[in-house]
């Protein structure tokens, strides 16, 4: 009876020391996307209310679990018997955030908006408000659906190869972590300036320390979000150009030379661009209709 035992915990223990090290993996490479994820997040929370930015920043954080309840099951039933759709998924996926990457760079250098803007001041209703910050969660949980397709996805093709129940437990563990770290740090982010106050009006003191390290991180927090976003863009090309390269052979024996991080860069680059030069005629078109019916 008790080696029974003794042989089922020494299971337990193997198994939870292979899970480890292929969340340890899965998670290595989700970094990337992870990266635009907290780059998106933050920007997508920033611009309310002081008042009202954890709400919704909560808000978004539910919704981005329940993007993760809906998504995990289907992945591990496509994994289990129809593995062959998970590279066509990631590749789709791949595709779009090579789009997103491309259009962020297209949009810095040709659609910058004027910084010296003469901005009307009206006076906003509660009920426009609130219309306000549902379009802005509905938005953000709408790209973190699609963040989250492709972190679970990634994930997954990461530990492919191991038994399903190992597979499971790793990727909802790494699914677990992505929505805890990255809303987690966002929160900290978007709070920092609210932080930086307190910090200013901790004591009558002028110049004191708390006084300087509170001018800190409110002058820094427009920096972070500049930073981030820029960050959020190369992540996007490079998780992008990574899943082309590694999941289509002739791409990934396609001048060998060339250092990977670059060459990721360059495929996502390219990718990018030609799916923007596809869709924006459609885009068009599109934005022609809806300006026809109002």
């Amino acid at each position: 009876m008790a080696s029974g035992i003794f042989a089922v915990l020494d299971d337990i223990s193997v198994l939870m020391d292979d899970v480890a090290t292929m969340t340890k993996i899965a998670t290595k490479k989700t970094a990337g996307i992870l990266g635009d994820d907290l780059a998106v997040n933050a920007e997508k929370a920033t611009g309310f209310v002081a008042n009202r930015e954890l709400p919704i920043l909560w808000a978004i954080t539910k919704g981005s679990f329940l993007n993760k309840l809906i998504i995990l099951p289907i992945a591990f039933l496509l994994s289990a018997f129809l593995p062959s759709a998970i590279v066509i998924i990631l590749l789709i996926g791949g595709m779009y955030l090579a789009y997103e990457g491309a259009e962020k760079i297209y949009e810095f250098l040709f659609h910058r908006k004027p910084k010296d803007q003469n901005l009307e001041v009206k006076e906003v209703k509660e009920e426009d408000i609130a219309e306000f910050e549902n379009k802005r969660i509905k938005s953000a949980v709408l790209t973190d659906f699609i963040l989250s397709i492709e972190i679970i996805i990634i994930a997954l093709g990461a530990v492919i190869d191991a038994p399903l129940l190992n597979q499971i437990i790793a990727v909802t563990i790494v699914a677990i972590i992505a929505t805890i770290g990255v809303y987690g740090i966002v929160a900290l982010i978007v709070r920092m300036d609210d932080y930086g106050y307190r910090l200013i009006d901790f004591n009558d003191e002028k110049d004191s320390i708390s006084d300087k390290i509170g001018k800190a991180l409110v002058f820094s927090l427009p920096w972070v979000i500049k930073s981030l976003s820029v960050v959020g863009t190369i992540a996007l090309l490079l998780v992008s150009g990574g899943i082309f390269n590694h999941n289509i052979e002739y791409l990934h024996h396609f001048f060998p030379s060339i250092p990977s991080l670059l060459k990721d860069f360059l495929t996502g680059l390219v990718v990018g661009i030609i799916v923007m030069l596809i869709l924006v005629p459609f885009k068009k078109i599109f934005n022609r209709k809806k300006a026809t019916k109002h």
